[in-house]
């Protein structure tokens, strides 16, 4: 194999608070059957990758009971597959690691041992589509060191902490910042990079003599000159999942059938998820459902409007729900009224409850709770 995978899977678990309180951004539930590790994973496997390490810090069991043996995305190998490193610190300290250059440093053994030219690391707190083959083949015809995948276009808000590259004709990366300007157009990293293993593991090293604590500000922009750094355009979707706000608001999207296409329609990218043998959805006699995406195994008797529904939730007789999200094994009594909610998994609300939230702050249901 050419290359290996790394993902992060704690990225960014301040901003998500909520969703992240039992769980890492990796395993965050996404689009009625989905997690967000499904995303990164996918689209590894579908480039010929079969070695991928998650390196994980906390709230990991969700994640390792989905992951399992990795045989829902042909990851169950004698060699190679997937692996999944328990969070550790540095034996003089109580603290985990804060940073991707940290977390990296955690798992030396791994970069070391790997027989792969090249690695690809990445965050996975995002919902897209790449063919990490094209950018492997890029990586490889420019005798990159290094290459980030990057998006062009105009700069919003949950983009602002990307790094803005400046590129000549030849994608050749010559200038970039940390940070970048909401509202400008500009080519900005989705925070996935290809890079020569054995340069890897010898750039960490030098950081962990020097003290650096950063990839983006101690890695790559020092070594923009030196190295050869290139950039790979993503052109297609990429929904970047930052905060409760444009998490619900990304969901949402997939009830627009040209968005949901766009991800769940490529024969020659498919997106795995781990299978779980479900009857068909019921619908009651009087059951009205619009516009809404409805995964199986649920029990329609009410009214479903806008809204996302997992596996196995249940809508009772008389029960209106709209612009919801309502994750695996929710169950809704009856008449019950719900508006801009997103319930988590297992949650139970009970008969004649009325819940609101808005377009911008929905009303969040934690895991387990009883309403």
């Amino acid at each position: 194999m050419l290359a290996a995978g790394i993902i992060f899977a704690d990225i960014h678990i301040k901003q998500t608070k909520e969703l992240t309180a039992l769980r890492t951004i990796a395993s965050i539930p996404f689009g009625g059957r989905y997690r967000l590790v499904d995303f990164a994973l996918s689209n590894l496997v579908n480039a010929n990758i079969a070695k991928v390490g998650i390196i994980t810090k906390q709230n990991y069991q969700s994640l390792m009971d989905h992951i399992g043996s990795g045989k829902d995305w042909d990851l169950s190998r004698r060699n190679g597959g997937v692996y999944i490193f328990p969070p550790f610190g540095h034996h003089r300290s109580e603290i985990l690691y804060e940073n991707r250059l940290e977390a990296l440093q955690t798992v030396m053994n791994f970069i070391n041992k790997c027989q792969e030219e090249h690695l690809i690391l990445m965050d996975c707190d995002c919902v897209n589509v790449v063919d990490y083959s094209k950018a492997l083949k890029e990586h490889i015809k420019n005798n990159a060191d290094m290459t980030i995948v990057y998006r062009h276009g105009e700069v919003t808000e949950d983009a602002k902490n990307y790094m803005t590259l400046e590129m000549d004709d030849n994608k050749r990366i010559h200038a970039a910042t940390i940070t970048s300007k909401v509202g400008e157009v500009a080519s900005t990293s989705i925070n996935v990079w290809i890079v020569k293993r054995k340069l890897l593991s010898s750039l960490i090293s030098e950081a962990k003599a020097s003290g650096a604590t950063s990839l983006r500000r101690d890695i790559i922009l020092p070594n923009l000159n030196r190295l050869r750094i290139f950039g790979f355009e993503h052109t297609g979707l990429h929904l970047h999942i930052d905060s409760l706000e444009n998490y619900f608001a990304n969901n949402m999207k997939l009830l627009d059938p040209s968005i949901r296409s766009q991800i769940f329609d490529n024969e020659e990218l498919p997106i795995y998820t781990k299978v779980r043998d479900s009857a068909p959805t019921k619908y009651g006699f009087d059951a009205q459902v619009e516009n809404s995406f409805i995964a199986e195994g649920c029990v329609i008797e009410g009214t479903v409007k806008n809204s996302i529904l997992f596996r196995g939730v249940k809508v009772g007789k008389n029960s209106v729900v709209e612009n919801a999200i309502l994750m695996q094994d929710t169950n809704v009594e009856d008449n019950v009224n719900l508006n801009y909610v997103i319930s988590d998994k297992n949650v139970i609300i009970r008969s004649k409850q009325t819940l609101s939230g808005c377009k911008k702050i929905p009303y969040y249901i934690g895991k387990n709770i009883m309403v």
